[in-house]
């Protein structure tokens, strides 16, 4: 019998979760546990059992310790940005909020480390950082609100991720502590640590192996300039491969960013970027470095632009329309919720020399499917965010904008890539990991999740699908060796 069945169960997870934290730390009744229903991804909701509000590490342990003793889930949550409900709630679990775990516990200048809490905010580092000339790279769109703890489980990345790697690229040590509360300690502040490279599995396991108590961050100085090229297109074919142009010149710039007129008009309409809304697509291409560094290389790219056939080419002329350039960027998301009741944010990566035909492939789905689609992503890594547009007041159109959303990882998995790239799998990209992976694969998967909780209490039917889910789905024969650099469907 679930928790949410067995009233004598969740009596006994609120009484002992109010042995562990004070009154306003617990949370179950409906009208409180309604903010906690749902991550980014809205499309679907659930209501917690209860909702705990630690703000100690201590607490966190017992909390566990509770939950295991009970046989209660745990879906650990930061602050909800996910875009792949991956906190989906259980409605027989506990929510284990790690917001008021917020402290940034040291910044050494020297070591260029900051120690931080997972509720740490991603800017709240480099604004920690910045009176000591450094930063922290990974920057997501939401990164004025996403936390540490977030990004760890999910692996995020964001406009910089081109050069200076995603959060896997950037974490050093975490604190973790299992469904049982024991603490465990991952990687080192050296330059390698002994052992197997258990950081490496945690970063982007979603919530299933372990809850990270503490992070230990790698800090960058900070370029002594920063200089963003935009570039419009009249094809987003040729914005397309312009973007191999630039890398394949041996340019590795800071972010390079595509969007296409759908998310421009969105942006521009929202933020006023001053994007050339007529444009089918533009290019933002930010360099970094030293100024004579930046001076050569605004130069080469600029003629690699025009020469890929850019309509216009301009330079930022100082940082406030740097930031405004990327203000627009970054808003891309809430701008296309402004044109559209709903909006279903895709999160696929491909090898860079296949985005023409990906994204020629999408349009071709989108007309198919009658859906619009915006296309606003990091093109530098291949790491595409087609945005499909729908109206989930009218029945069946969601099904449909999750079945469009399907074909197009299917499209990036052919094209020899991942259904993810930072937004991870959740719920949402369950059905498309029976399409990227085999089953001997997915048992692996499963097998290494119950080597660390063998109760399956921590995030449940999350990330990895059941071999039996995947047998329902009819996938299991289309596999990742099968689709690897394999013909692109016709349309």
């Amino acid at each position: 019998m679930s928790a949410s069945h067995d009233p004598q169960r969740r009596e006994a997870l609120i009484r002992g979760l109010g042995e562990i934290l004070p009154p306003d730390a617990v949370l179950y009744e409906h009208e409180d546990l309604r903010p906690y229903e749902c991550d980014g991804l809205s499309a679907y909701r659930r209501l917690p059992l209860a909702v705990a509000l630690p703000s100690t590490r201590a607490q966190v342990a017992a909390i566990l310790r509770l939950c295991h003793r009970l046989a209660v889930p745990v879906v650990a949550r930061g602050a909800g940005t996910g875009l792949s409900g991956g906190a989906l709630p259980l409605t027989d679990g506990l929510l284990l909020s790690l917001a008021r775990l917020n402290r940034i516990l040291a910044i050494d200048p020297t070591a260029r480390i900051a120690r931080v809490e997972p509720g740490v905010r991603n800017l709240a580092v480099s604004e920690a950082a910045r009176p000591y000339g450094l930063y922290y790279a990974p920057d997501p769109s939401s990164q004025i609100a996403c936390t540490i703890g977030g990004n760890v489980a999910e692996n995020a990345g964001g406009v910089h991720c081109l050069k200076y790697g995603l959060t896997v690229h950037n974490v050093l040590r975490l604190t973790v502590l299992t469904v049982e509360g024991e603490e465990l300690v991952f990687g080192s502040e050296a330059l390698d640590a002994p052992g197997y490279d258990l950081l490496a599995l945690t970063i982007g396991s979603e919530g299933l192996l372990g809850v990270v108590v503490e992070a230990s961050l790698r800090l960058l100085p900070l370029p002594e300039r920063q200089q963003v090229v935009l570039a419009a297109f009249d094809e987003v074919g040729r914005a397309a491969a312009a973007v191999g142009a630039i890398i394949a010149a041996g340019i590795v710039p800071a972010g390079l960013e595509m969007m296409d007129n759908l998310a421009i008009r969105a942006a521009e309409d929202y933020v006023h970027a001053g994007y050339p809304v007529e444009a089918a697509a533009i290019l933002l291409v930010e360099l970094d470095g030293t100024n004579a560094e930046v001076s050569e290389q605004v130069m080469q790219v600029r003629e690699l632009l025009l020469a890929c056939g850019a309509t216009e080419v301009r330079t930022a002329r100082d940082e406030a329309e740097r930031e405004l350039m990327w203000k627009g960027r970054k808003a891309a998301f809430p701008a296309v919720g402004r044109i559209s009741p709903d909006y279903y944010c895709m999160d696929g990566t491909i090898p860079r020399g296949r985005l023409p035909e990906v994204l020629a492939g999408i349009a071709a789905l989108s007309r198919e499917y009658g859906l619009p689609v915006a296309n606003v992503f990091h093109a530098g890594d291949g790491n595409l965010h087609p945005l499909i547009l729908y109206d989930a007041n009218r029945p069946g159109e969601l099904e449909r904008t999750e079945e469009l959303g399907r074909k197009i990882l299917e499209l990036c998995v052919a094209a020899g890539g991942t259904v993810t790239g930072e937004h991870g799998v959740g719920v949402e990209k369950l059905d498309a990991m029976c399409v990227q992976f085999t089953a001997p694969e997915l048992a692996r998967f499963h097998a290494v999740k119950h080597a660390f909780d063998p109760a399956g209490l921590l995030n449940p039917g999350k990330a990895v699908p059941s071999l039996a889910r995947c047998a329902e789905f009819g996938a299991m024969h289309v596999h990742r060796g099968q689709l690897r650099h394999a013909e692109l469907p016709r349309f």
